[in-house]
């Protein structure tokens, strides 16, 4: 799931959206200090990267971008060689924006229905981005000093009293999604939370619950009922949900066809340093136990087959292998919600999960355990 950089701006008044298609936008823009001949760009974020859904050129200080949506999503409006990467909400309608070159937060978007939701939160957040960049201001060469001298009653007092400004927001955001049901931004606000742990699996589906099916069924509301179902799926003692996808050779391998008294599906991939790094200690585990009943099946992130062929070869991974050549796209990474590799889940031998991500040492104890070896 991606960060979000909310700018400052200013309530700008409704734009009356004529003369467009349906899931059509029309973004008219003024840029202040570009000069003409600039490029701009609006862009949105696919599994492969930033494509560009219309290119235009500023003359005498304005600009318009046009296209075809599909559906509401976060969109970036950028200029050739500056620093300004403007988000909105991109959707059907005619979106007015002002960018200002030399002074970035003074920067305004509006017209579209989410565009003036996204404009009021970050006009009544501006106080919190204040203070935030005052006491940063204030208190920057006394923590620098304080990270020199290894004083850490400084350090945690400072760390402390910052941490304050971001459950201020936190509140306000909290507060936006429950007043805003129907804001595109509530669902990006709630997929923030999730990211960062900041609320609880079950204190999400409430606040989810509790959104229009407009902005639920959007790209990343989506991405937030796969990841929930995941959450209440993938638990400790409850059966690990099977799966299957192809070898390395291209036969389609099952979860539950590579099932032993004991079961560890490790999610990896080539380009993984932490993973390779960790091969040597599962390879030794699946060596040591494998006759006894320990059976691993490897998942892999890696996009080009070739690498991923290569790295199980070097790494003399023998056990059973399965991807979908998707990176973090991958269906089954999804469905066990893994955000970050490597990652393990350990199964008895009915396939219920007892453990997750241990490593080493405690990996070692609690195959032995399940064995009953000694």
């Amino acid at each position: 799931m991606k960060k979000i950089v909310f700018i400052i701006t200013t309530a700008l008044f409704a734009i009356a959206c004529n003369n467009l298609k349906d899931n059509e936008f029309l973004i008219s823009g003024k840029a202040e200090g570009v000069e003409n001949g600039k490029k701009v760009f609006i862009e949105v974020q696919t599994e492969t990267g930033s494509l560009a859904k219309d290119t235009a050129v500023v003359k005498d200080g304005k600009f318009e971008l046009k296209g075809i949506t599909d559906g509401i999503d976060i969109g970036f409006v950028r200029i050739e060689n500056e620093e300004i990467n403007l988000p909105i909400i991109l959707e059907e309608g005619k979106i007015e924006i002002n960018i200002v070159k030399d002074s970035i937060h003074k920067s305004t978007l509006g017209g579209t229905p989410n565009n003036e939701k996204f404009n009021t939160f970050n006009l009544e957040t501006k106080a919190i981005s204040k203070k935030v960049a005052k006491f940063e201001k204030d208190n920057g060469p006394a923590m620098q000093k304080a990270q020199m001298s290894k004083d850490t009653v400084t350090i945690n007092r400072l760390m402390k009293e910052h941490k304050k400004f971001q459950e201020e927001m936190n509140v306000y955001s909290k507060n936006f999604i429950k007043d805003n049901p129907d804001a595109f931004l509530s669902v990006l606000l709630l997929e923030n939370f999730l990211m960062r742990q900041y609320l609880t699996p079950e204190e999400v589906k409430t606040y989810f619950a509790g959104l229009d099916k407009k902005v639920t069924e959007t790209k990343s509301g989506k991405k937030i009922k796969t990841a929930l179902d995941a959450m209440f799926a993938i638990v400790i003692g409850k059966p690990a949900p099977d799966f299957s996808a192809p070898s390395p050779e291209g036969k389609r391998i099952s979860l539950k066809e590579s099932l032993g008294k004991v079961t560890i599906i490790d999610f990896w991939a080539s380009w993984c340093g932490p993973c390779r790094a960790e091969n040597p200690n599962v390879v030794a585990l699946y060596n040591e136990f494998h006759a006894q009943g320990l059976n691993i099946i490897g998942v892999s992130l890696d996009k080009d087959a070739a690498k991923w062929k290569e790295a199980i070869a070097k790494d003399g991974l023998t056990w059973a292998h399965v991807s979908n050549l998707k990176f973090w796209e991958d269906p089954i990474a999804k469905q066990y919600n893994v955000q970050s590799i490597p990652a393990t889940f350990i199964l008895d031998a009915k396939g219920v999960i007892v453990a997750k991500d241990l490593r080493g040492d405690e990996l070692k104890a609690k195959v032995k355990e399940l064995l009953g070896v000694k």
